[in-house]
């Protein structure tokens, strides 16, 4: 034996062997956070993928109906009325008999979750969220799909730490949140947007560490990965690919995030005001709030027929929008109808989302803004569409208080790599002025809203029923 060996064999000898386990106890411990984080990621990535599939399956199958057999059997207006009517009471239904935190877009109940105030209990969310906002979004109702696949992939991340019993309150959380950040990147195929998004949205609950980012950017990546597997590697939405815009004109794109900061305060009270006024109709009686439901699910049956502008999520307006098919007037009389529709959705309680629509409605106003700027200053070589692409990120930087978030969703979805200056001074200019407006961050809110609900239920239960 060498006199090397012979120094390093004495020196292990006084190293307590409970210290070596320590040291590969905490060795193996973010392995196992890592290896279960990537189970959340590409559980999270099949359940968001297919949630797209089974939508998209519904809304087809919707029309074949009405173009077959029931359609030439009924009035088409009435037929209409009755499937959507149909999709839209199994998505109400399932939500206020099984899994009531199903309700609406479900990323406050991730993030009541993660600062311990909310249960997560994945056995009720996953098969209500999923079956029921295939119903929901089925039916034509504008909601978008986000919204649910990040509340299933946060069941889902809860759903692992439970199937292996993880007890440590950081991992549970960790994965949680990694769980959002897959279902948010299976949604748009936007990794980094789902990785921004529980870094920045969800700042006051997150717990940030070195594992815990770790486990999120596996989670947001392996999720990704299984929607490319699945659907391809293109952009969400097809659209031109423009051009930096002149540096002369950057200061009309903080002029249209003034605007758009303006107007997400506002429509983040209208949000809570609609909420406010379905909860006076229903009265949270089982019967009232589905025929409430079932009735609105059946307008959107018969708006699909005649105005389908009105109607849907609205990603695929979006295209459509800056190809140049509509005239300033009507994109502002179209943006006007779709934020009535948007709250008559999602104030009523059905299991969807807020993010599409509110995507659709930046382009609408930012398109409109823009064709407007191009009449008034026909010099300046910039297209509307730049503007239509940069009102997404404003909405949603003014609305939800993320501009990063909001940066690289629109960049990730779009492929507009050229219009990254344009979208950081519009999503500037929004945030400023959103904060000055003292509006709050529209899932905060919606969490603040849900809690005092519920104490107020709770308060007025019978005393023996708390036990």
């Amino acid at each position: 034996m060498t006199k090397r060996e012979k120094i390093k064999r004495s020196l292990l000898a006084h190293v307590p062997k409970d210290t070596i386990n320590q040291f590969l106890s905490k060795d193996r411990t973010p392995i196992s956070v890592l290896f279960m984080s990537l189970m959340v990621g590409i559980f999270s990535g099949l359940v968001g993928t297919y949630f797209e599939v089974a939508v998209h399956f519904v809304s087809e199958t919707r029309t074949e109906w009405l173009k077959s057999e029931i359609g030439s059997s009924l009035p088409l207006w009435l037929a209409a009325f009755i499937i959507s009517a149909a999709l839209a009471f199994i998505g109400y239904f399932l939500v206020h008999r099984f899994c009531p935190e199903a309700a609406g877009s479900g990323i406050p109940e991730i993030e009541g979750a993660m600062d311990g105030m909310r249960p997560v209990r994945w056995w009720r969310v996953l098969p209500v969220k999923f079956l029921g906002g295939m119903g929901a979004l089925g039916s034509g109702m504008v909601l978008g799909r986000e919204g649910p696949t990040v509340q299933m992939g946060g069941a889902i991340g809860r759903m692992v730490t439970d199937i292996f019993r993880v007890k440590n309150e950081d991992t549970r959380h960790s994965l949680l949140a990694s769980g959002a950040a897959g279902g948010l990147a299976a949604a748009f195929n936007a990794p980094l947007a789902g990785i921004m998004f529980v870094v920045e949205e969800m700042r006051p609950q997150f717990r940030y560490s070195l594992i815990s980012i770790r486990a999120v950017i596996i989670s947001s990546m392996s999720a990704c990965i299984v929607f490319r597997m699945v659907r391809g590697q293109d952009a969400v939405i097809t659209m031109p690919q423009y051009q930096a815009p002149e540096i002369a004109s950057l200061w009309l794109f903080l002029a249209l995030g003034v605007l758009f900061g303006v107007l997400g305060v506002v429509f983040n009270r209208l949000v809570t005001i609609s909420q406010d006024l379905f909860t006076r109709i229903h009265k949270n009686d089982r019967k009232r709030y589905l025929i409430t439901g079932t009735m609105i699910g059946g307008m959107f049956g018969i708006t699909l027929l005649y105005m389908p502008e009105l109607t849907g999520g609205g990603i695929w307006l979006i295209p459509n929008i800056t190809n140049g098919d509509y005239g300033a007037g009507f994109l502002l009389l179209l943006f006007v109808g779709r934020v009535f529709t948007t709250m008559m959705c999602f104030g009523s309680g059905a299991p969807g989302g807020i993010f599409a629509p509110m995507l659709a409605l930046g382009t609408l106003f930012g398109y409109a803004f823009g064709v407007t700027v191009k009449g008034i200053y026909p010099e300046l070589d910039i297209d509307p569409g730049m503007f239509a692409i940069a009102g997404m990120g404003a909405l949603f930087a003014a609305t939800v208080r993320a501009p990063i978030t909001g940066i690289l969703l629109v960049i990730e979805m779009t492929n507009n790599y050229y219009l990254i200056l344009p979208l950081i001074a519009t999503s500037l200019g929004a945030v400023v002025v959103a904060h000055m407006f003292g509006g709050q961050p529209i899932y905060s809110q919606l969490l603040h809203r849900t809690l005092k609900n519920e104490k107020l239920r709770q308060r007025d239960l019978p005393k023996d029923a708390h036990s």
